[in-house]
């Protein structure tokens, strides 16, 4: 199984700007958060790149590419129908292959040699099957994110067989529905926000699409609960971060992870400092 495409997803009306934002990344350069994501794609061998936006958005996030405008194709979601319908629309782009999915609204940071999206992709390739990245994170947090339980992948570090999918669960559905073994107590595997997908996933998508109670609201997450009963179906714990740069605070918090995990690290950690005596002293 080859990953040549990558279809990244930016039509959200609420959240379609985010990708534009510009921040400072861990070379010292300014570029936007979509160019960001674009190089975290491209580092894992991809090579056509669809970005799903909102009608009218095409000419703005050409320019956020920047030089690498040449590499991408643009679809748009014309009705907001959900998140699963805005992945749907870039199957005439995707055929037959599997791809690698970012969404948009993410910032992704490797504390490994590779990138989070090399990690992704070698075992996706390896396995040969749908992986998704997930992070084990804090129950409070199960509001923003989809949610994955299952057991470990014959017994492989990081590696797991999933066996049912929720999205935005709440603390007493993930206890009941999503508990993995090995995990702290309080924690869950949620995703990351990157995934590796079959075609087996468009095909689930459209079937839920033709669903009329699916109308406007068609997520992802319920495409990867059926593909769990369907066939082989794994997640990867990645060795990194994810950033969503859609939650209060998360552009700065980004910002803030990228500067200190860069080479002007040791400028960054001295104005915090002093920021930090600043607000003690007030």
């Amino acid at each position: 199984m080859q990953i040549k495409k990558a279809v990244i997803t930016a039509a959200s009306r609420r959240q379609r700007h985010l990708p534009l934002q510009t921040l400072v990344d861990r070379d010292g350069q300014t570029k936007s958060a979509l160019r960001i994501i674009l190089e975290e794609a491209l580092s894992a061998g991809v090579e056509e790149v669809c970005v799903v936006i909102a009608p009218g958005d095409r000419d703005t996030y050409a320019a956020a590419a920047g030089d690498l405008a040449n590499r991408l194709q643009f679809v748009e979601q014309t009705q907001p129908l959900g998140y699963g319908h805005a992945v749907l629309c870039a199957r005439p782009f995707t055929q037959h292959e599997p791809f690698l999915h970012l969404v948009g609204d993410h910032l992704f940071l490797s504390r490994a040699d590779k990138t989070c999206a090399q990690q992704l992709i070698e075992v996706a390739v390896a396995e040969a099957c749908s992986v998704s990245a997930v992070q084990a994170t804090r129950e409070t947090m199960l509001p923003y994110f989809g949610a994955i339980g299952g057991r470990l992948e014959n017994g492989r570090a990081r590696l797991y067989h999933v066996q049912e999918v929720l999205e935005k669960p709440t603390p007493t559905e993930a206890e009941q529905r999503l508990i993995v073994p090995g995990l702290r107590a309080g924690h869950y595997l949620c995703f990351f926000g990157m995934h590796v997908l079959t075609p087996g996933v468009m095909k689930i998508l459209d079937e839920l699409a033709q669903r009329e109670t699916m109308a406007g609201n068609l997520q992802l997450s319920d495409a990867l609960n059926r593909l769990a009963r369907s066939e082989r179906y794994l997640a990867l714990e990645i060795i990194g971060q994810r950033h969503d740069i859609g939650v209060q605070y998360g552009l700065l918090m980004a910002q803030l992870a990228l500067a200190l995990n860069g080479r002007d690290r040791a400028d960054v950690l001295a104005q915090m400092v002093e920021l930090l005596t600043f607000s003690q002293r007030g």
